[in-house]
């Protein structure tokens, strides 16, 4: 059986849509082959992953807290991240189970997961087949993946005016249609490629950024799985919480410049 790659941005809380795209790789290329940008609570997201992972083998990569064992603050991962890659604008949210709303729900769907077979482990064997879930995020990863200096400023923010927004989504879809002159390579539909963003505005363009990080989220997957522990970094660990990151020669680059600024 072919591996399939699912990217899950999952909402914090079940009252917001999540997004999910699934890739099927043969060699070194890979083709979106479903994703959907509305996805409402655990059962319509456990849906989707039950109807484009199948019987695996599979590797499920979301973009939400997976481990959350702290009651406040934030995890030491969350800190590490946020010290590594804060100054080109990829810092994390801190994760907390008391946090306002459900950082804990990406739990719940490890757990459901796990009925299925999917072991949480990040990490990734070289081309081999697994059933397993991981988190990871997409900010720091588009660095490496997109060699960027900083990251791409798409999300709402104070003072980001609507059409800076989308001309840095436009920014984004440049980069991941050009994936497909990559190694690996992903194929993006051009439907969703080229959507016209002029007219998206509120939950429409939020949908349409959700999907977007999602088909990060499936790549990175892939990337983990094709180049296996000399493509990846697993920051933090399985007691306290963990992201997965793509290494590329660019983050070693950024890396290496982060110690030599450090005092």
């Amino acid at each position: 059986m072919k591996m399939r790659f699912i990217g899950l941005d999952l909402a914090w809380s079940p009252r917001n849509n999540s997004a999910a795209v699934a890739l099927e790789a043969e060699n070194d290329r890979a083709r979106w082959v479903a994703y959907q940008e509305q996805l409402g609570d655990n059962n319509a997201v456990l849906t989707f992953l039950h109807e484009t992972t199948g019987a695996g083998p599979a590797l499920i990569a979301v973009d939400a807290p997976l481990i959350v064992p702290n009651q406040e603050g934030a995890r030491p991962v969350d800190r590490q991240i946020t010290r590594l890659f804060g100054r080109y604008g990829a810092g994390c949210y801190p994760a907390y189970r008391n946090r306002p709303g459900s950082c804990t729900r990406g739990e719940e769907i490890v757990a459901a997961l796990s009925e299925w077979g999917f072991v949480q482990d990040p990490y990734i064997r070289k081309q081999a087949n697994m059933c397993s879930v991981f988190e990871v995020y997409p900010h720091p990863a588009m660095l490496a993946l997109f060699s960027l200096e900083r990251t791409i400023r798409y999300k709402a923010r104070l003072k980001r005016s609507l059409e800076a927004r989308r001309c840095e989504l436009a920014r984004l879809c440049e980069y991941i249609a050009d994936l497909q002159h990559h190694e690996p390579a992903m194929l993006s539909p051009f439907e969703v490629m080229e959507r016209d963003l002029s007219g998206l505005h509120g939950r429409a363009l939020k949908h349409y950024e959700d999907l977007l990080d999602a088909a990060v989220c499936a790549y990175i997957a892939y990337y983990a799985w094709y180049w296996g522990p000399a493509g990846y970094q697993v920051y933090g660990d399985t007691a306290t919480g963990y992201i997965l990151i793509p290494m590329t020669d660019w983050m070693r680059h950024l890396l290496a410049m982060n110690l030599q600024r450090t005092p």
